[in-house]
């Protein structure tokens, strides 16, 4: 199987009167993926999932989902049957009871995975017969993923999966996703866990302010992101290290910190050059990744 793009969006757009939530993005998940999706509260992430589900129209712009146009309904229409979506909030019928929600749901899917769901009733420790209002937030938490994993999806969209899930929650989460993706099922998820997310993503998105900053993946930001520490005989002069991949500079008197996307080599060369007197290398988690992209913009 190629690893076509299962979300595809080119200059997609929504503003709210003057204010614009996302701004031009072009988003490309492919399918062999578990793609992460991070940024601030007020980012524009769960904004943009609304609009490639057609749950909002985007002001300008357009998408495709596993091929279909998201803002045709008729295609839309046939997407929910094809893409499994775990709201933030997590919304279920609170009169129904686990048994009866499970069963209510698996009756539109002739391929339900039963075998699945018993495992993941087990593995989460769902009580049958509560109502879903009576449920924790992490219970309902657990009972909307195993919903979305038992229906045998093509894509998995999930908004802050982990939300009011414990340690041993979060961890069956993640050995799910792991398992969803083994199976051939795209997962594009967003999330403020960076440890989790580091765990599990092959790809990682990351929006600010309604703009894609970083789009790669996450082996690829291991690979090149570094932060060079520098020590000079006098006060190094930060325009000599403006070159391509440089995302910050920091100066204090003799020493320099010099944030990088790519281009290292080229850093530490320019150093030697202004005759630096020592140099630290080290490679940068997403973590620092994340604050570090966020912070520049």
């Amino acid at each position: 199987m190629t690893n076509e793009a299962v979300i595809l969006t080119h200059e997609l757009i929504k503003s709210y009167g003057n204010a614009e939530a996302v701004r031009g993005l072009n988003l490309s998940v492919g399918r062999n993926s578990i793609t992460a999706f991070l940024g601030r509260n007020g980012a524009g992430k769960s904004t943009t999932i609304k609009m490639l589900l057609g749950m909002i129209r985007p002001t300008a712009g357009s998408g495709t989902i596993l091929g279909k146009q998201m803002t045709n309904a008729e295609e839309n229409r046939e997407l929910r049957r094809r893409v499994a979506y775990v709201a933030e909030d997590k919304p279920l019928y609170g009169y129904m009871t686990v048994e009866q929600t499970i069963r209510f749901a698996s009756s539109f899917y002739p391929d339900w995975r039963r075998e699945l769901e018993q495992k993941l009733l087990r593995d989460y420790e769902l009580p049958l017969g509560r109502k879903v209002k009576m449920l924790s937030k992490g219970m309902r938490t657990k009972l909307a993923l195993l919903l979305a994993f038992a229906r045998r999806p093509n894509l998995l969209i999930l908004d802050e999966p982990s939300e009011g899930l414990d340690p041993v929650g979060i961890e069956h989460l993640l050995q799910a996703l792991v398992a969803q993706s083994a199976e051939g099922v795209a997962v594009f998820f967003s999330s403020h866990q960076i440890a989790e997310v580091e765990r599990v993503a092959d790809h990682v998105c990351i929006l600010e302010k309604g703009s894609l900053l970083v789009d790669a993946p996450l082996d690829q930001l291991r690979q090149f992101y570094r932060r060079i520490d520098l020590v000079f005989p006098f006060p190094p002069t930060e325009r000599e290290f403006r070159i391509p991949g440089v995302e910050r500079i920091q100066t204090s008197g003799h020493q320099m910190s010099v944030f990088a996307s790519r281009n290292a080599a080229a850093v530490i060369e320019r150093a030697h050059d202004l005759n630096v007197v020592s140099v630290e290398v080290a490679p940068v988690g997403l973590r620092d990744i994340f604050l570090e992209t966020v912070k520049e913009s």
